[in-house]
């Protein structure tokens, strides 16, 4: 596919895609309300629809807020769980073959890794990565590659960390496993504007509109700017800057005592189905319908191709 100098494929004036949050084996709930089903429904609905799911390969958190008193004690705080735990393999993905043909089952889905366990020692409870060193790093991502592999699932090399938080040694790692992108920031408060940068979840000053090189320059970082809720008008605002309108949802409403305001439940994907009808029709041709690792390849495409023209 052509590109032009902006990243964006030719006569394109600006990128759409979704990614869901926390997919794990207990997320999906019953077969009638599930996550999987609302976005089956909305792959039916919207054949250029090609979303990226942000798999959990081994979730541990039984809760998503404080259970434990002994987390109340100063000393322990930062040493002790906060939370109950789900036994360590529990809901591992390749001890779940159902849930990983219906995974597989999804057209035009890609599947990649949202941590491993999804939770750490200390008040920052869901925010896996935090203290660690390159190599500890190093050794929770593969081992999330490898459980994949055992599930027979193919996954892309992109990586959501769990609260947004991507540590220096977590990049470097995500560089040494040759993965293509990282999406680590989140925005849905900042007025639109092509040179917007992201000052809410996750890291700081990168593009919320558009992809861009982070670390040593070999992972695209790709934004999250759009939400349940958020206004229409903000993806409008975000196509019409050149930019990417990327979509975060996530795989349960109500789990372990939190509320996901992004949970995709059958009132999310009820707007979503409506927004994208909607800027089909008004921007038709005109809008590039991708999944992330086709944006993160696009981009990095053209940048190595201004970096040779500029040697």
């Amino acid at each position: 596919m052509r590109l032009n100098a902006d990243w964006l494929p030719a006569r394109r004036i600006g990128a759409v895609c979704i990614s869901v949050d926390d997919v794990h084996p207990a997320a999906d709930g019953d077969a009638d309300n599930g996550v999987l089903r609302h976005l089956r429904t909305l792959l039916d609905r919207h054949p250029l629809l090609r979303p990226t799911l942000f798999v959990t390969p081994d979730w541990r958190p039984a809760h998503l807020v404080a259970t434990r008193r002994l987390g109340r004690i100063p000393f322990l705080s930062t040493r002790v769980y906060h939370i109950d735990l789900h036994p360590k393999g529990l809901l591992r993905l390749d001890r779940h073959p159902e849930f990983v043909a219906e995974l597989l089952r999804l057209p035009r889905t890609e599947l990649a890794p949202h941590g491993l366990h999804h939770v750490h020692r200390g008040p920052k409870l869901a925010v896996e990565f935090q203290e660690q060193s390159q190599a500890e790093c190093v050794r929770a991502v593969r081992e999330a590659m490898q459980i994949f592999a055992a599930a027979g699932v193919k996954l892309t090399k992109g990586f959501c960390p769990p609260g947004w938080n991507l540590p220096p040694p977590l990049l470097a790692a995500l560089e040494e496993l040759e993965f293509a992108y990282v999406t680590a920031a989140r925005d849905i408060q900042t007025p639109i504007r092509p040179d917007a940068t992201n000052a809410m979840s996750g890291l700081r000053d990168v593009s919320i509109v558009r992809p861009e090189l982070i670390g040593s320059g070999r992972i695209v970082h790709l934004p999250v700017n759009f939400q349940a809720t958020s206004p229409r008008e903000r993806a409008y605002q975000v196509i019409e800057s050149g930019g990417l309108l990327s979509i975060k949802a996530h795989a349960f409403k109500h789990e372990g005592g939190h509320t996901m305001l992004g949970g995709l439940d059958e009132s999310y994907c009820s707007s979503l189905d409506a927004l994208l009808a909607d800027l089909a029709q008004r921007y038709g041709d005109s809008l590039w319908w991708a999944s992330m690792s086709e944006i993160a390849a696009a981009y990095a495409q053209v940048s190595v191709q201004l970096r040779t023209a500029t040697v």
